[in-house]
This record gives C-alpha cells, sequence and structure tokens, in this order.
C-alpha cells in the first residue's frame, strides 16, 4: 500500500509538472496582447432566444466570439469595419441576419465593397464605454487594423454628465471584484482553460431560452399613445436653440468625448464615423435632441464624417418593440438610411 501511494505521488507530481511546462511554454502568460480580465462578460458568449414576432417564434442562438465580437470567429486581419454602440447595435434579441449590422453587411455586399462590418455593440455602453474599448480591449487584439469604427450613438449618452459609473463598468468590459478580475485573468491566460472554454463554446447547446414578445411591445406601445414627432415637425414647432442651452452641461461632456474618441481612432490609423440615433419618442426627448443636434453641428465644424439618421428617420409605431430597440423592420428602415451615406464615405476615402 506505502508503494501505490508512493507511486501514485509521484505520477501526480509529474503530471502537475507537465501541465506547468505546457502553461508556462505555450500559455498566454507573457502574452501582452492578451485579453487577461477585459471583457469577460462578452468573449465565448453563447445563449438561446425565442422571440414572438408578427405572429410567429422565431428561435435563434446569440453568439459572441473569441475577441468578443456578435457572431463567428473571424481572422482579426480580415476585420476592415467595426460598429461600436449600445444595446441598439448589439441587437441581442434578434436573428443576427436582422441587425443593422449585418442588413448594412448586406448592402455594402450587394455595391461590391469588400468590407464586411464587426459588431462591437455592448449593452449599456456609452462613449465613456467606448474610449474604453479602445484602451483597453482593441490594442491587445494582434492583427485587428480595421479601416473604419463606426459610432451609433446617442441614446446611452443622455446621461453623460453623470458618474453613474465608471470606465470599467460602462458596458462591464471588467469585474469590479479584485478576486474576479484575478480569475478571470487566470482563465484568459490558461492554455487549458482557454481550449476547453473554446470547445464548449463549439459543440455546447444553451439549454437557456429568454422569450421576448415583440408583438405584445408593439401593442403597449401603441396603445400608450406615445407620439414618434419627426426632424421636420420639430424644426416646425420648436427653438432648438432652446434645448441646446439648457442640455449645455450634458453636451460638453458627449462632444468632449466625441472628440477624443476621433483622436484614438484616428491614432490606430482607421477613420471614425459618428451616427445619431433616435428611439419611438423621436424628436420629443429633450436631452437625445439636444445630443444628436450637437453632433451633427460638431462634426460640420470639424468636417468629422457624420451620418444624420435621425433627421432623416421617420418613425412607425412598430419599428421599436419597447420603445428603444428596434424590431427587424426597424433595423431595416435604419440600414435603408445608413447605407447610402455609409457608401458614399466608403467610395470617398478609399481612393485616398
Amino acid at each position: 500500500m506505502k508503494n501505490f501511494f508512493k507511486i501514485l505521488s509521484v505520477n501526480i507530481l509529474i503530471t502537475l509538472i507537465i501541465i506547468s511546462l505546457i502553461e508556462i511554454f505555450f500559455g498566454h502568460w507573457f502574452d501582452k496582447n492578451n485579453l487577461g480580465p477585459y471583457v469577460r462578460e462578452h468573449r465565448l458568449r453563447k445563449a438561446t432566444y425565442i422571440v414572438n414576432y408578427q405572429g410567429k417564434p422565431i428561435e435563434f442562438i446569440y453568439k459572441r466570439n473569441y475577441y468578443a465580437f456578435r457572431g463567428e470567429d473571424v481572422p482579426l486581419q480580415d476585420v476592415s469595419a467595426v460598429i461600436m454602440g449600445g444595446s441598439t447595435t448589439d441587437e441581442r434579441y434578434k436573428p443576427e441576419k436582422y441587425t443593422i449590422t449585418e442588413i448594412l453587411n448586406q448592402k455594402l455586399s450587394q455595391k461590391n465593397i469588400k468590407i464586411k462590418i464587426s459588431n462591437a455593440g455592448i449593452e449599456g455602453q456609452s462613449t465613456r464605454g467606448h474610449l474604453s474599448n479602445l484602451k483597453y480591449w482593441f490594442p491587445r487584439l494582434k492583427d485587428f487594423k480595421p479601416r473604419y469604427i463606426i459610432y451609433y450613438i446617442g441614446i446611452n449618452d443622455q446621461y453623460a454628465d453623470q458618474e453613474l459609473r465608471n470606465e470599467f463598468q460602462d458596458g462591464k468590459i471588467l469585474s469590479d471584484s479584485k478576486y474576479e478580475r484575478i480569475w478571470d485573468n487566470i482563465k484568459s491566460r490558461s492554455l487549458l482553460y482557454d481550449f476547453a472554454r473554446k470547445i464548449k463554446h463549439k459543440y455546447h447547446k444553451s439549454d437557456k431560452k429568454l422569450l421576448y414578445d415583440f408583438d405584445e411591445g408593439i401593442k403597449k406601445y401603441k396603445s400608450s399613445n406615445t407620439k414618434f414627432l419627426s426632424y421636420k415637425e420639430f424644426k416646425n414647432n420648436n427653438d432648438s436653440n432652446t434645448i441646446l442651452t439648457k442640455h449645455k452641461k450634458l453636451i460638453n461632456v458627449f462632444i468632449s468625448r466625441v472628440d477624443r474618441l476621433h483622436v484614438e481612432t484616428t491614432k490606430i490609423n482607421a477613420i471614425p464615423i459618428f451616427i445619431n440615433q433616435l428611439t419611438a419618442e423621436g424628436f420629443n426627448n429633450p436631452a437625445l435632441v439636444a445630443l444628436n443636434l450637437s453632433l451633427i453641428d460638431h462634426c460640420k465644424f470639424k468636417e468629422y464624417k457624420c451620418i444624420d439618421l435621425a433627421s432623416k428617420l421617420d418613425g412607425k409605431f412598430d419599428f421599436w418593440w419597447d420603445g428603444i430597440h428596434t424590431t427587424p423592420k426597424g433595423s431595416q428602415e435604419i440600414a435603408d438610411i445608413i447605407a447610402p451615406e455609409l457608401i458614399k464615405i466608403i467610395n470617398k476615402t478609399s481612393k485616398n
């Protein structure tokens, strides 16, 4: 019996030594490009959702890949464009093919433009979080050199002048728990754990099914008598200067972040493109109106590349299923407005 335990102990020790050597020489412990504890909530994620839309249940799997972009894995050197935003960019609760990002990709393909946009949207994230992405996420992606970074912004920036979240909690790109940060770092750098996560992500079927009823949400919105105010109606009946003055503090914080995004994006030799956005209220939301108007004015002044979606979108009650997040119909309409302007920018800048 003594010999048995002695042999067992020796074998365990040898096994641990071999595993340690494999980890040291082939793991990511000394890799400066390793993501470490960052974007922990968004890498290798998979969840099954069922949404009810137009009288039919739609079941699909929401995925985020190894590098935390929505969808399947794509070699980083093939990522030529990225779109950043909050949940209205991520569009978690609809199949990927119905998202603004994928509809734009279809339209680019139809024009023989060999650019595919990767979805980097993160729920709850504002321009504060986008700056964190440029500081902590993207620099760690080896061979990641996008030509364009698109910022679909505004809704979550209504609270830009309030210190509600720090840079890490804006979109939860880093846990606020010291223990979780250490554990996330170990998991990210361990070769064996990393390999196990990849295998699980590839073959494991998610049993978690979350149900969202778009049809019910549309009915509630319709019965609430919430009215969409278009840009044309707003201009005819409102004084935009009064709104801009009232929200001056909010605008200053927002625009300063836009400027920083522009600087940091150009530093990595990418072209920033800014797009404003609307909720089901349209121009009835004064804070969002202030951000949308100031963004376009600032873009003209600084000669930034911007797309004024807000002034062109004529919202219908079935474009949103909860007043903020778009239905497939709403995403299609938004992409239809964005696409021609985006194609113009791409065609113009591709010649430079």
